[in-house]
C-alpha cells in the first residue's frame, strides 16, 4: 500500500503548492452556505471503529460467495478470488461491513453488492483491496458497474486503507455515498467514485485516478440532487474528463483538493467557504454549466484558497454561464482567459490574482473582451479579437 501510495503522490507532485491560509472576516455576513454539514451526516457516520462485541466473521474463500441478510457488524478477512458479498437485508437495517486486511480479486462482478438495506457501512480496520478485472455482468436490468455497488446508502469510514481497482468504475451509490475517514486509492477505467443523490466527505484520504470523472453525482429525476459536498480530508483527483462533477451544487466548506483534469470542478451552482483548492486544466479549472433548472449557475467564493492554472488555447480559469461572485478568500488564476462570464460578476472581497498580478475587478473574459481589453495586453478574447502578448 505504501509504494502505491507514493506512485500515487508522484503523480501529482508537479501540482503540490504551498499557499497559507486566508479567511476573509466578510464571510458570515455576505454568504450562507448551501448545506450544513451537521445534516448531512449522523453521529455513527462519524465512527471510525466499529463495535465488534457481537461481530460474524468470514474467512473468504475462493469462488465461495458470502450473503447477509440481517442487521449487524461482519469482519471479512483472508485472501480470495471471484466472492461477492452480497446485502439483501430488511429496509430498516444498518449493516456495517469491516474489512480486515482482506484482499479479493473478481472477474466480472462487484466484491461487494448492497441490494436492500437502510444503510451500509464499510469499515477499514487493516490494509484491504478490492478488484475487478474483466467487464462487469449485469444483475438483470441493474447495471452493477463498480468493485463496491451498492442501492442503498454507502458510508466509507475506517482507520486503514482500501485499495480499489476497476475495468469500470470503482465505488457505487444509487442513493447517498459518505466518506468520512480511512485511505482510499481508487483507479477505474470509467468513474473512480459515483452517486446519485450526493457524494458527501467530511475527512479521510483519497487517491483518485479515473478514466473519465473523479467524483461523479448524478440524479436524472431530481435536479435538486446529485451534488458534491466536502468538508474535510485530503483528495488527490487525476481524471480523464471532471475532477469532481456534479448536477446540482459542489460545495467546499474545507478540506485540500488537488486535482489535473480537463474540467477541475463542474456543476451548477459551485461555492467555495474554506479550504484549499488547487487545479489544472486543460479545458476549463472551475466551470458553472445549466445542468440543473434549480440553479442559477453561479460560482461563488466566499472563502479558502484557490489556485487554478490553464493549458494553452481556448480555456477558461473560472466559467459561469450565469454569475462569478467573489466575496473573499484568495482566488489566483494563470491563463489566456481567467475569467468568463455570461451573468454578472461581483467582487465584494477578497483578493484576486490573474497570471502573477493583483486586480481590482473580474476581468471578465466574455463581457468585455478580458484581461487584455482593461489592461492592453493578455489577449483581446472572445469579444475583443484576437489574443496579444502580455502588455507593454
Amino acid at each position: 500500500m505504501k509504494t502505491m501510495m507514493k506512485k500515487l503522490l508522484a503523480v501529482f507532485a508537479v501540482l503540490a503548492l504551498t499557499i497559507p491560509l486566508g479567511f476573509s472576516a466578510a464571510l458570515a455576513e455576505t454568504a450562507a452556505p448551501v448545506y450544513a454539514a451537521s445534516d448531512l451526516f449522523t453521529s455513527r457516520d462519524l465512527e471510525q471503529e466499529a463495535d465488534l462485541t457481537n461481530a460474524v466473521a468470514y474467512t473468504v474463500t475462493d469462488g465461495q460467495d458470502i450473503h447477509i441478510t440481517a442487521a449487524g457488524v461482519y469482519v471479512l478477512t483472508g485472501s480470495a478470488r471471484d466472492v461477492e458479498v452480497y446485502v439483501e437485508a430488511g429496509e430498516d437495517d444498518k449493516v456495517q461491513i469491516v474489512l480486515d486486511g482482506v484482499a479479493v480479486t473478481n472477474t466480472a462482478f462487484p466484491v461487494i453488492y448492497a441490494k436492500t438495506a437502510d444503510k451500509v457501512f464499510v469499515t477499514t480496520v487493516a490494509d484491504s483491496s478490492l478488484s475487478v478485472t474483466g467487464k462487469f455482468t449485469s444483475d438483470g436490468s441493474t447495471n452493477t458497474d463498480g468493485v463496491i455497488f451498492s442501492k442503498c446508502d454507502l458510508v466509507l469510514s475506517g482507520t486503514a486503507s482500501l485499495t480499489v481497482s476497476s475495468a469500470d468504475n470503482g465505488i457505487v451509490a444509487k442513493d447517498d455515498l459518505k466518506i468520512t475517514g480511512g485511505a482510499y486509492a481508487v483507479t477505474a477505467s470509467a468513474k473512480a467514485i459515483e452517486a446519485n443523490d450526493s457524494i458527501r466527505i467530511a475527512g479521510g484520504e483519497l487517491y483518485l485516478i479515473a478514466g473519465t470523472d473523479g467524483l461523479h453525482a448524478e440524479n436524472d429525476e431530481d435536479d435538486t440532487l446529485g451534488y458534491v459536498y466536502i468538508g474535510g480530508g485530503s483528495l488527490l483527483i487525476q481524471a480523464g474528463d471532471d475532477g469532481i462533477h456534479a448536477t446540482s451544487v459542489v460545495q467546499v466548506d474545507g478540506g485540500t483538493l488537488t486535482i489535473k483534469a480537463a474540467e477541475g470542478i463542474e456543476g451548477t451552482y459551485i461555492q467555495i467557504n474554506g479550504g484549499t483548492v488547487n487545479i489544472q486544466a486543460s479545458d476549463d479549472g472551475i466551470n458553472a454549466a445549466r445542468k440543473s433548472g434549480a440553479y442559477t449557475p453561479t460560482v461563488e467564493i466566499n472563502d479558502g484558497d484557490i489556485t487554478v492554472a490553464m493549458g494553452a488555447g481556448d480555456t477558461d480559469g473560472i466559467d459561469s454561464n450565469g454569475n462569478i461572485i467573489v466575496n473573499g478568500g484568495t482566488v489566483s488564476v494563470t491563463g489566456n482567459s481567467t475569467f468568463d462570464c455570461d451573468g454578472t460578476a461581483q467582487y465584494n472581497g477578497g483578493t484576486i490574482i490573474v497570471n502573477g498580478q493583483q486586480v481590482s475587478a473580474i476581468p471578465n473574459q466574455m463581457m468585455d473582451g478580458g484581461w487584455g481589453a482593461r489592461n492592453g495586453g493578455f489577449g483581446g478574447g472572445y469579444n475583443g479579437g484576437g489574443r496579444g502578448g502580455w502588455g507593454r
